[in-house]
């Protein structure tokens, strides 16, 4: 399990939203998706950030004008990334080393780098139950 691949490891798609996104949008694709995280991309479809269910609940603490606020104005932009090719042994490494509890996979290219997948503890948990 180690050495598997996070292409080879991820269990779903990635499910995007824009900056301008309003976060009662998000909200409610993450409810529809069953889903913890929005990739947040630009035109090109080029990674910007992450909007989580932890942060819709932070606004919602402090506004209740949650609902009209944008993605932009709540995403982390600081965002943990893995290439295709590195293995589950990397992405353990650094969501314990980071205190995360997800990396978005990137396919780097000219325009910039484009998510291909999220992978989160609850797929690495999934591959250590299917262990023998």
């Amino acid at each position: 399990m180690k050495n598997l691949s996070v292409l080879k490891a991820k269990r779903y798609g990635v499910y995007t939203c824009r900056a301008e996104t309003t976060l009662g949008e998000a909200a409610r694709t993450m409810v529809k998706e069953d889903i913890s995280t929005l990739v947040v991309v630009d035109d090109r479809e080029c990674l910007l950030g992450l909007i989580t269910r932890i942060d819709l609940m932070r606004v919602r603490y402090e506004r209740d004008d949650w609902r009209d606020q944008t993605v932009k104005d709540a995403m982390t932009t600081e965002v943990v990334t893995v290439s295709p090719v590195d293995t589950l042994n990397t992405v353990m490494a650094l969501l314990l080393e980071r205190h995360i509890h997800r990396v978005v996979v990137v396919r780097q290219e000219e325009d910039g780098q484009h998510p291909v997948a999220v992978l989160s503890a609850a797929d690495i948990l999934y591959h250590m139950a299917r262990e023998g």
